[in-house]
C-alpha cells in the first residue's frame, strides 16, 4: 500500500511542476545547454528583457561572517562598506529581536517577507515585463508585486503594504524601481533588521547577458538609519523549470521557536 501511494504522489506531483519541459525561445549551445553567455533580448520597444525566471545566486564577494539563522545584509555589503548606524530605537528592537533568536520572524507565522528580504532567501521569482507594468512572482506565499511603467506617480498611502507601492523608470539598460508606501511589521533581513514606514526602496535592475542579471538595493529609511545605504545582489536564469505553489497552510515550527 505505501508503494502505490508513492507512485501515486509522485506522479501527481511531477507533472505539475513541467520538470522535463524545455524552456522554448531560449539560447541554447549545441549540446543543448543552454547558452548563459548570449546577448540580451530586446523587447519589441528595443528595452532589455527581463521576464523569466531568475534565483538569486552566491557573489564572490558576499561574505559569511554573521550567526543569522538566514541572509543577513552585513553579507551582502560591497567590500570595505558598513550598514550605516542605526538610530536608537530601531537598534534597541534589532537586539531584542536578535536575543529572542529571531523567533517572532513574520515567516514563521505565514507572514510575508518584505523588500529586500524577499529576494535575500534564495526563492526562485519570475518576472513577467509588459509595456506599461512589471510584475515579480515569488513562489515562497505565492506572493506578488505590481511595478507600473505607465507614467504614474505613487499614490496617497491610507494602506501601508508589505511590499509598498512601486514604480519603475528605465534609465539606459537599467530598470529603476522606486517602492513607497511600506507597513514596518516586515524585516529587512533574517537577523530581524527593523524599519519603519517612512522606507524608501530603489532597485535597479540590470541583465547583463542572457543568463545573468544584476541588481543593486538602496535602503533609505530616515526613521531608522542614520543615512541611506546600498548593496548588490547577483542572479541567474532558471532554464527548463518552473515555480511550484507554495503556500503556508501548515505551520507547526513557530511553537517550538527557542526564542518568546
Amino acid at each position: 500500500m505505501t508503494r502505490v501511494i508513492l507512485l501515486v504522489t509522485v506522479s501527481a506531483i511531477a507533472p505539475a511542476q513541467w520538470l522535463n519541459y524545455p524552456t522554448p525561445g531560449i539560447p541554447r549551445n549545441p549540446d543543448g545547454k543552454v547558452n548563459m553567455t548570449a546577448p540580451v533580448p530586446k523587447t519589441a520597444d528595443g528595452k532589455p528583457d527581463l521576464s523569466g525566471l531568475w534565483q538569486r545566486m552566491r557573489s564572490p564577494n558576499q561574505r559569511r561572517t554573521t550567526l543569522a539563522m538566514g541572509p543577513n545584509l552585513e553579507d551582502f555589503m560591497r567590500e570595505g562598506e558598513k550598514i550605516p548606524p542605526m538610530l536608537p530605537a530601531a537598534e534597541a528592537l534589532h537586539k531584542q529581536r536578535m536575543a529572542n533568536f529571531m523567533a517572532d520572524r513574520p515567516s514563521s507565522q505565514c507572514l510575508p517577507h518584505g523588500i529586500p528580504d524577499q529576494m535575500l532567501i534564495g526563492v526562485p521569482l519570475k518576472i513577467v515585463q509588459n509595456p506599461g507594468l512589471t510584475l515579480i512572482l515569488y513562489e515562497e506565499f505565492a506572493r506578488y508585486r505590481q511595478i507600473f511603467t505607465d507614467g504614474r506617480g505613487h499614490p496617497p498611502v491610507s494602506n501601508p503594504a508589505w511590499l509598498g507601492y512601486s514604480i519603475g523608470k528605465w534609465e539606459g539598460d537599467t530598470f529603476v524601481v522606486d517602492t513607497r508606501g511600506f507597513n514596518d511589521r516586515s524585516w529587512l533581513d533574517d537577523s530581524g533588521r527593523p524599519h519603519t514606514e517612512q522606507l524608501h526602496t530603489i532597485e535597479k535592475f540590470r541583465r547583463t547577458d542572457f543568463g545573468h542579471m544584476e541588481v543593486e538595493v538602496t535602503i533609505d529609511d530616515p526613521g531608522a538609519y542614520t543615512k541611506a545605504w546600498s548593496f548588490p545582489m547577483q542572479f541567474g536564469f532558471l532554464a527548463d523549470t518552473e515555480m511550484i505553489e507554495d503556500v503556508c497552510d501548515n505551520e507547526r515550527d513557530s511553537a517550538h521557536s527557542v526564542g518568546k
